[in-house]
């Protein structure tokens, strides 16, 4: 899976690049829509990679639960 700096350079570029040719050829374009439907799975790719706030909370209870019972992760 790719770093999400990464993903968010990729995801600028393919942004900038989408307007110039929208601007150029057409929002309807058949590349504009190309290219608008590629950045689309890149935002949600990279959304996905993003640790949800339930996410979060749901290790920290794992952790806090593990902590009180004494139960150590092993490594």
């Amino acid at each position: 899976m790719e770093d999400s700096q990464s993903l968010l350079e990729k995801i600028e570029y393919l942004r900038n690049k989408m307007t110039k040719v929208a601007l150029r050829k057409g929002f309807t374009s058949s590349e504009s829509i190309s290219l608008s439907q590629e950045l689309d799975h890149l935002l949600n790719t990279y959304e996905k990679s993003k640790p949800t706030k339930n996410r979060l909370q749901k290790n920290e209870r794992a952790l806090s639960s593990n902590k009180k019972s004494g139960i150590r992760r092993r490594r």
